[in-house]
């Protein structure tokens, strides 16, 4: 948002009579365990593919997690514009909280120059993520780092805000959203914690999460709001035609309002 401002060892416990089959099921064990730790190789390592490869083996919705190689940065990281279809992708949720989890979160700190916060998708990367500090500056406030979050409750009361977004630059309107919100997430550790958000860090919650979910703000405004900044968003999709010479994905004269109320996705 811009500123205007556990699986049991027994089940993989084998044995035989042929050592090289003996030392092919060490091996794979050893794959295995680092499946089911907080661990992931490195980045671009030939073992990181063979973890990529290990975890499609299996039954479970492993689809539904990012691998490590959707947690791969190459810095520095990039703010990705309106109508990017990134923007719009179905957001993985995470289950590794190693280093390059870690390095992801730095560096998207690192990004908001002129923003208070930042979800994964608007840096290319389709992970449930978004970092936030209120104060603006590196250094300075708070630094939140919300993991796949998730809506507890949220408040009858609405309020209307001027919002900005930094995959659209220089677009404000307002906004209808919630007052508060009470909201479950991991930090960057993995550690399971639960906030009450207002004010302002509700709001910033609201947006980032919403790009979770593949919502844009626009998506949220009303027809005479929208109205207002459609040859601004225009001129978005036409930059995107531009410079990738394709047709662009989204076209806002037959956009068609995703929420038709001020409240939160909650799928």
């Amino acid at each position: 948002m811009a500123a205007r401002i556990q699986v049991s060892p027994a089940l993989f416990s084998c044995t035989s009579i042929l050592p090289s089959i003996s030392r092919h099921v060490r091996r794979r064990n050893r794959s295995i365990h680092r499946l089911f730790s907080n661990e992931s190789p490195p980045c671009g390592s030939a073992s990181s593919s063979f973890f990529v490869q290990a975890q499609r083996g299996f039954s479970f919705q492993e689809e539904n997690f990012a691998s490590s190689a959707d947690l791969c940065v190459d810095a520095p990281l990039k703010i990705i514009k309106y109508p990017d279809p990134r923007l719009r992708a179905k957001n993985k949720r995470v289950n590794s909280f190693d280093d390059n989890l870690k390095k992801v979160v730095d560096e998207m700190f690192d990004v908001i120059t002129d923003g208070i916060g930042l979800s994964a998708p608007q840096v290319g990367m389709n992970i449930q993520l978004m970092v936030f500090n209120p104060a603006g500056e590196r250094g300075e406030g708070e630094e939140v780092v919300l993991v796949n979050p998730v809506v507890h409750k949220s408040s009858k009361k609405s309020l209307l805000y001027n919002e900005g977004c930094l995959s659209f630059p220089g677009i404000y309107a307002d906004v209808v959203r919630p007052a508060s919100v009470k909201i479950d997430a991991r930090d960057v550790s993995g550690a399971r914690f639960r906030l009450n958000l207002s004010g302002l860090p509700a709001r910033v919650f609201q947006h980032e999460f919403d790009h979770l979910k593949g919502i844009l703000f626009f998506d949220r405004m009303g027809e005479d709001v929208l109205y207002g900044i459609m040859s601004e968003l225009k001129v978005l999709e036409k930059k995107y035609e531009d410079l990738t010479g394709q047709p662009s994905p989204e076209n806002i004269d037959n956009h068609t309002q995703r929420q038709q109320f001020a409240g939160l996705a909650r799928t």
